[in-house]
């Protein structure tokens, strides 16, 4: 317990109330929630073939399919109505490739905002010490944008497809004795694609956390501060150059030439307009 109370206290908590932190957090239990409800899918769907000699008929066949939905793989047996015989049968796709790229893509996001957190909360001081921290923390960003939609939509495609290939009437189509008049085949039970499509909002969702963080991860960059310093650079010439300038208000001052109390003192050195302007008020007050 003392080891976990250094480590809470040498770490900066409130940092997580800040945008860039905080939505850091939430891609990460996004991508949880987004890998987990797409890597974690096990469905199956049942079929009924009642054929016209009832003893050949099959009223429960179960087809079950899983996470990364290599469809090809799937095989059930279903009869033919043709006597004892049964046929083997295999669904049709492989839809793989989308699956995982979107899995892939949410394990390493899930990965990386932890890191990320970790970073923000006990190595704040080394995470800004130069530029080569937020910078690589910008491009990141923008690449895992960029992954989240392409792996949102490939999988948002990859689904329509699954739910295609595994709908019952489509799989009742590959039956040889569902092709006869005379037997009966009907869908049972339909698989529940709830939580894939969960994943693709999920999946969404992560896109516009990574979108929307990519202005707070580049305020943090170099890029930022610079285009922010300039400004004030710029007012400060210009203040340097007015006070250089001709208007400048200690040019006012005693020490200027348009300084007039200076000037008209000196006037009065020459005569009787000093002693005029002194003896003036004084001859008065006596005559008062």
């Amino acid at each position: 317990m003392e080891a976990v109370d250094q480590l809470a206290s040498a770490g900066t908590f409130r940092v997580v109330k800040e945008p860039l932190a905080f939505l850091r957090v939430l891609e990460w239990l996004f991508a949880i929630f987004a890998f987990a409800t797409c890597g974690g899918y096990s469905g199956g769907l049942r079929l009924s073939v009642d054929c016209a000699n009832k003893s050949e008929s099959d009223l429960n066949i179960d087809i079950a399919f899983a996470y990364p939905f290599r469809l090809y793989q799937v095989n059930f047996d279903a009869p033919t109505c043709e006597g004892k015989r049964r046929e083997k049968l295999s669904l049709i796709g492989d839809f793989s490739s989308s699956a995982e790229f979107f899995v892939t893509i949410a394990v390493f996001a899930f990965l990386y905002s932890l890191a990320a957190t970790v970073v923000y909360i006990f190595f704040q001081n080394k995470y800004r010490e130069n530029n080569r921290g937020p910078l690589i923390d910008f491009i990141v960003t923008v690449v895992f944008s960029f992954l989240w939609l392409v792996g949102s939509s490939a999988w948002a495609k990859g689904l329509s497809d699954v739910k295609i290939a595994t709908d019952p009437d489509e799989v009742l189509l590959l039956m040889s004795a569902c092709k006869q008049q005379s037997n009966k085949c009907l869908p049972v039970r339909s698989p529940v694609m709830s939580s894939l499509n969960t994943s693709v909002v999920f999946g969404f969702l992560n896109f516009i956390l990574w979108a929307g963080n990519i202005w707070f991860v580049f305020k943090e960059t170099g890029w930022h501060s610079s285009g922010q310093r300039h400004p004030p650079d710029t007012m400060e010439k210009q203040s340097s150059s007015y006070n250089q300038g001709g208007y400048n208000q200690d040019s006012y001052g005693p020490a200027g030439g348009y300084n007039q109390p200076g000037s008209y003192s000196q006037v009065g050195e020459y005569g009787q307009s000093q002693s005029y302007g002194q003896s003036g008020p004084t001859s008065f007050a006596n005559q008062i």
